[in-house]
């Protein structure tokens, strides 16, 4: 394989082209108050697991708002459903114990509880920190059919999920570490 064809290979591979999104939800909050304004999610107590359910408003913003709020790469992936390239990632190679949040809106999304070593080059979790707290929807892009994963509360992109994960559940959530931000434990309130 030459050089040029390798790089465009990644860059398809990575994201870098041109995607064009679906917007079939595949499992959508079943707890949704009001669709349009509300939805339920679960949030992380001082000891790192969630709390019990309840309402918060989504979090809506104009792309104008997003871009000053956003790093370039954050606004990319998060908000225009990009990729980052695979090994690059900041949060790939972190062995903290704590919580991965959103990097839009700070909902609680992921646990280090649940993170593993997928190989892929990307941070992998086997679950989610509370299914209430992500939307899953098909992704059509790239002539292949995923199950592109999002941030309840604000839409944010944050990645793939995939049939092929550890025990206990068989899931690989595939994550952007740029679409998150890490807490340690120690520092939940």
């Amino acid at each position: 394989m030459s050089a040029v064809a390798a790089v465009v290979l990644l860059a398809v591979a990575c994201g870098s082209a041109t995607r064009h999104e679906t917007e079939t939800p595949l499992r959508s909050n079943a707890l949704m108050a009001d669709s349009a304004k509300t939805v339920v999610v679960r949030l992380a107590g001082p000891d790192g697991k969630p709390k019990a359910p309840e309402s918060v408003s989504k979090v809506v913003k104009t792309d104008a708002e997003w871009k000053r709020l956003l790093t370039p790469e954050q606004y990319r992936v998060a908000r225009g459903r990009g990729t980052e390239p695979a090994f690059c990632g900041g949060l790939l190679a972190n062995k903290e114990q704590g919580v991965y949040s959103c990097v839009c809106c700070s909902l609680p999304l992921f646990s280090s509880k649940s993170k593993f070593e997928s190989g892929t080059g990307w941070p992998s979790f086997f679950a989610p920190f509370a299914a209430e707290n992500i939307v899953e929807r098909v992704d059509r892009t790239f002539g292949m059919e995923r199950t592109e994963i999002l941030c309840v509360r604000c839409d944010a992109h944050l990645g793939h999920v995939f049939p092929d994960g550890p025990p206990p559940t068989g899931f690989r959530y595939c994550l952007n570490s740029v679409a998150l931000y890490f807490t340690p434990f120690t520092a939940l309130k």
